[in-house]
């Protein structure tokens, strides 16, 4: 009869355990679709879309996105393919400049610095497969001088950073992000 009731609470036991561990994994599972707040959500606040919008300068505790770099000043766009095709240019006076291309929830697209670019400038199309066919039967006359970048995602935003050596070169990196150009091909 002992024998019997400790097997009886040890299987009720393991019972609550894998019960208590199932409804753990499906609440972790669920959490990115019930969050309320995303990066692009954030990204609305700092201007309008289909712009770059300067974030603020960096104080620890207070980032307006997710790991961003102090050395740099950062600048956002948010984007939507549905209005066509996206040109990113930019000139930055800078030693290091970059951009990422994130989707709306926040998942890098593409990543470029002008290391890799080969070019002191930014020239980037981003489009979808659809406006790609398009594309290629009336290709711009710059084509050869465009990165052209194939997605399957609608909306999402870019952040451009570019490095500055010290604080007396922030306002003229800052007003060449400001210059850059995130816009609808048309």
């Amino acid at each position: 009869m002992m024998l019997s009731r400790r097997m009886s609470w040890t299987i009720g036991l393991l019972a609550i355990l894998a019960i208590a561990g199932i409804v753990h994994i499906l609440v972790i599972l669920s959490i990115p679709k019930n969050v309320t707040h995303s990066a692009y959500a954030t990204t609305a606040k700092f201007g309008p879309d289909f712009q770059f919008n300067i974030l603020e300068t960096i104080r620890p505790g207070e980032e307006a996105l997710p790991a961003l770099d102090p050395a740099m000043t950062h600048a956002a766009c948010r984007f939507q393919l549905d209005q066509g095709p996206v040109l990113f240019t930019a000139s930055l006076p800078t030693s290091f400049w970059s951009i990422g291309l994130f989707d709306e929830s926040g998942q890098i697209i593409y990543s470029l610095n002008n290391r890799t670019a080969g070019s002191a400038s930014l020239s980037l199309l981003l489009l979808s497969a659809e406006q790609l066919s398009i594309l290629r039967e009336n290709p711009p006359e710059n084509l050869e001088d465009l990165i052209v970048i194939e997605t399957d995602r609608t909306a999402g935003f870019a952040l451009l950073r570019a490095y500055v050596p010290n604080e007396t070169l922030a306002p003229e990196t800052a007003a060449a992000l400001l210059s850059a150009d995130c816009e609808p091909l048309v």
